[in-house]
């Protein structure tokens, strides 16, 4: 089945149709996905290097909606795709070839080095302790641009529908000036690409971080909201959302929780406050499953193919 298809299907059955199609949008909502988003978390870490172009081409291969992807800042201003602001152990090796050592991965700072340095770092030969399934690769830490720019290349050599984008800040107070630029130049260097590759209609960028948003919000701009936003959190609950809004400031178009806090309850309280759920990390079948039946409009999964058979599969009556 083509990913069109797949979405008509969903759009005509309502798997992940949000609960508030009637409700007034919030302040920063953007035209989302037409049906169910399934996401590809950094690409489609269970099957390909995470945060790579192998694994971005595997998740657009299978049909994924969104690509989601976490970004860093280099020593030179570039905008690098990476789970961390350096270079993991687990899964990246020197320029000699010899592993990052466990110790010193913090060392390999990456707000510290420009990015021609960066690329001589290989992050896909080793398997992911953690993903069996994980095909090993030759693999570099890619640029922001780099991605999109393949992305769209391949939607239109394959006759897809235009990808969507999620795009995690990843920042935290303890690392301004040291792992990453203060919140305001992170998120400008981030809508600097976005809006250059004539993709920010279809981005959202997201993160833990409160004050990464508020400033991609300043920055972005309230008259014309062309980027969306979504608030991570790790404490998904109904008691929980209302002072994580009030501490943010505004309500942005997506509320992303870890998916063993999602519930009905939840749902409802998000769904009232025109928030879409995209809760995260969904690896599980059954989850899956649960989820959808719930009533969430996405989920983030490592493993898009397991997602798309199961949106699939329920898409036809399960």
């Amino acid at each position: 089945m083509t990913p069109a298809l797949l979405l008509s299907l969903l759009a005509t059955v309502g798997i992940g149709m949000p609960a508030t199609a009637g409700a007034a949008p919030p302040p920063d909502s953007v035209a989302p996905p037409e049906a169910f988003d399934l996401q590809g978390h950094r690409g489609a870490r269970g099957l390909a290097p995470e945060n790579t172009i192998p694994a971005f081409r595997r998740a657009l291969a299978l049909g994924v909606t969104t690509l989601e992807m976490d970004v860093v800042i280099s020593a030179d201003g570039a905008v690098v795709v990476s789970h961390e602001p350096w270079m993991h152990p687990d899964i990246c090796t020197l320029p000699s070839g010899a592993p990052v050592p466990e110790g010193d991965a913090r060392g390999h700072n990456l707000y510290q080095m420009p990015y021609v340095d960066i690329e001589r770092y290989d992050c896909g030969r080793r398997r992911h302790p953690d993903f069996p399934r994980q095909a090993p690769q030759p693999a570099v830490k890619p640029r922001l641009h780099d991605v999109i720019r393949m992305a769209e290349a391949y939607v239109v050599e394959h006759d897809r529908p235009p990808t969507f984008y999620n795009i995690e800040i990843k920042s935290r107070p303890a690392w301004d000036g040291t792992f990453h630029p203060e919140p305001e130049a992170f998120a400008q260097r981030v809508l600097e690409v976005v809006r250059g590759r004539g993709v920010a209609a279809r981005t959202t960028i997201q993160s833990f971080d409160e004050r990464a948003l508020r400033a991609a919000r300043r920055l972005r701009g309230d008259a014309d909201p062309a980027v969306g936003l979504a608030l991570l959190a790790t404490d998904g609950t109904a008691e929980a959302l209302p002072d994580q809004l009030d501490a943010l400031g505004f309500v942005p178009a997506v509320y992303s929780p870890a998916h063993t806090t999602v519930d009905a309850g939840l749902l409802r309280a998000a769904h009232d406050r025109g928030l879409r759920v995209v809760p995260w990390t969904v690896n599980e079948r059954d989850t899956m499953r649960r989820l959808i039946r719930l009533g969430v409009d996405g989920l983030i999964t490592d493993y898009p193919d397991t997602g798309m058979d199961v949106v699939e599969t329920m898409s036809v009556g399960e």
